[in-house]
């Protein structure tokens, strides 16, 4: 059996399951070194509290992620997994989608000004759909990568939060 994505995150960190629940208990969070076992050999599910927990501890907030896009009834249909990637490619990827809308713009308004789509508008309103879906996935993706950075201190967090909370 593989080993599911938290064993190898921990592994990836070269943490024992002791040193995990170790830094659980310090951020008062207590975590039993056989229910982490249990969580990463597959046989209890992990919960949300868990999954936040985990990410704090290994600074891996794709864990996260992961949890609502494949594992989370709910997230498995509403959740994309979002792969990470440089602030480059994502700010390509952002442009290229907003581009693509900017020239939709005008059949959007056309489509939705009646209220209905006809025969004839569903082909370019699903493409219009596909479109926002992707500038949608872009931005969950700079905000993992963003998240990622803080994480990583590669981002001043105070400054940030300073900022981004005025």
């Amino acid at each position: 059996m593989a080993d599911t994505i938290y064993k190898e995150t921990r592994k990836r960190h070269e943490l024992t399951r002791d040193d995990v629940c170790d830094k659980a208990s310090e951020l008062n969070k207590p975590l039993q070194p056989e229910r982490l076992e249990r969580i990463e050999n597959g046989k209890f599910d992990i919960t949300p509290d868990e999954v936040m927990l985990l990410s704090e501890i290994y600074g891996e907030p794709t864990l996260c992620n992961h949890y609502c896009a494949k594992e989370c009834p709910i997230g498995e249909k509403y959740v994309p997994e979002i792969k990470v990637k440089d602030l480059s490619q994502i700010v390509l990827e952002m442009l290229s989608s907003l581009n693509s809308m900017k020239k939709s713009q005008e059949r959007l308004i056309e489509i939705s000004a009646d209220g209905v789509i006809d025969d004839e508008e569903i082909k370019d309103f699903v493409f219009i759909q596909k479109e926002l879906e992707r500038i949608s996935i872009t931005v969950e993706t700079l905000q993992l990568w963003v998240e990622q950075m803080l994480s990583d201190g590669r981002i001043n967090i105070e400054k940030y939060n300073q900022i981004k909370n005025n």
